[in-house]
């Protein structure tokens, strides 16, 4: 009867856990978005939710109907129908600000916009980092090992920047090419997106049939392909003045910008960068993002990580160290929670000089972990069309050609990112690169590849000019 989300803990086959461990777990998540998530993105973006306890029965019986339902590369966990609890959410592929009657039609995009920066950190030992973005070249290695049929035309450095044309060109190719970073859902079901790795079918026109009653309700528009392109250039539209959008009325907290973020703005190998190079232009224009805007929000905390990984690793290490000599420190480090305030004053300190304590290597690994979790966090875009009456003062209101939408914009998948994956993510940073450089950027660059020939005899020739 509410129009809520019920979530669930999964967990391998044989790793039961005890009710008490699964209540304690749910209630990190939950303390977890309150305390700290809630500080970077503002009381506006964030939707925490609450624990509630259900009837067993009711579980089971809904784990039975749902089942069937979920990806087959999911069903390596199973849900937890032991414990009892559940995490309730609100419903985010509906407008938060306002009550609407239920027949309203509702639209919503969901977008993964991945890690919006280039790395500014001494650390990195190779030159490429400070060039392409990771996003780039991770796609090469998925497409590699088999993730992905092609690359993707999207690179997140275009949606962060603030410049429009950018900005259209980024969501254009989310569209083309969505992977699991783009879903569109009408009235809560997905209509557009990726079911699994490789069903990835960019149906414009199956898109715009759905689209059209949103965008162009009297129906004034001629069908065919003229009137596809029309109404995906009108979400794109909308979508671009949404992300740029501030509903924040409140002071979201007190995070100084972060130094060293005003590194390069672009990314090489985005496709939108080359056209530019190829039409002999080089100045990519960066308008940069208003600063109550989600998008602003999100970069900020992403760019907590001001080590890089490689950077960090040696931190993450000492940390390690310390623990294996002091085992019940762990508690007292506050590394799996509680995240309250005292966890998120720690994060405020942004200075980078290492003293060589397990504090500040302490502090530096857990405001990586922020920044991971915002690096991998999704954006929800709800829309609902409203008539002019209807929109008043109080409501964020964005105006299409001929339509106009109520709407609201909400950040998830906030979970913090685990301590203990770190080793893995220092491992796939080597791992991408790596690829990259041998199978990506040496056939791109002609020079390069003549380097990796080795023993090869060379001859220099000197030319007078």
């Amino acid at each position: 009867q509410r129009c809520v989300v019920l979530r669930f803990l999964k967990s391998p086959p044989n790793q039961n856990k005890t009710s008490e461990e699964i209540l304690h777990h749910l209630q990190n998540i939950v303390d977890f978005g309150k305390h700290v998530m809630k500080q970077f993105f503002g009381e506006n973006y964030v939707h925490h939710g609450e624990i509630i306890q259900l009837p067993l029965d009711f579980i089971r019986q809904l784990c039975l109907k749902i089942q069937p339902e979920r990806p087959e590369c999911r069903c390596d966990k199973d849900m937890d129908t032991l414990s009892g609890y559940a995490m309730c959410l609100p419903n985010l592929t509906r407008p938060q600000s306002h009550r609407l009657a239920e027949h309203r039609p509702m639209l919503c995009i969901e977008i993964k916009p991945k890690c919006g920066f280039i790395p500014f950190s001494s650390h990195v030992s190779q030159e490429i980092k400070h060039k392409v973005c990771r996003y780039c070249m991770h796609q090469h290695l998925k497409v590699a090992n088999g993730k992905w049929k092609r690359p993707s035309k999207y690179c997140p450095l275009d949606l962060f920047s603030g410049n429009k044309q950018r900005m259209h060109f980024a969501l254009k190719s989310l569209l083309h090419e969505a992977q699991n970073n783009l879903k569109i859902f009408k009235n809560g079901e997905l209509i557009y997106g990726c079911k699994d790795d490789q069903d990835c079918v960019s149906d414009w026109n199956e898109l715009a049939r759905h689209l059209k009653p949103f965008f162009f309700p009297s129906n004034g528009l001629v069908s065919g392909p003229h009137c596809t392109r029309t109404i995906v250039k009108e979400l794109i539209q909308v979508i671009t003045m949404t992300l740029l959008s501030s509903t924040e009325t409140c002071r979201a907290g007190d995070m100084k910008t972060v130094p060293g973020s005003q590194g390069r703005s672009y990314c090489e190998a985005s496709a939108f960068n080359k056209e530019l190079v190829r039409n002999g232009k080089h100045k990519l224009e960066s308008s940069g993002l208003p600063r109550g805007c989600l998008l602003y929000k999100t970069l900020q905390a992403q760019m907590l990580d001001m080590l890089d990984i490689e950077g960090l690793y040696p931190l993450y290490s000492r940390v390690e160290q310390y623990l294996e000599e002091f085992p019940e420190e762990r508690s007292t480090l506050q590394i799996d929670g509680p995240y309250n305030e005292a966890f998120y004053e720690k994060l405020l300190d942004l200075s980078t000089e290492d003293d060589g304590t397990v504090g500040f290597a302490l502090t530096k690994v857990q405001q990586y972990r922020i920044a991971m979790t915002a690096k991998d966090c999704s954006i929800m875009i709800a829309l609902s069309p409203c008539l002019q009456d209807e929109c008043s003062e109080q409501r964020s209101v964005v105006l299409a050609s001929k339509s106009r939408f109520t709407f609201s914009v909400s950040v998830l998948d906030l979970d913090l990112k685990p301590y203990e994956s770190i080793p893995h993510q220092y491992k796939l940073d080597a791992e991408i690169v790596n690829y990259y450089l041998k199978n990506v950027q040496a056939k791109d660059d002609p020079v390069m590849s003549n380097l990796f020939k080795e023993n090869e005899d060379c001859t220099l020739v000197l030319h007078k000019v």
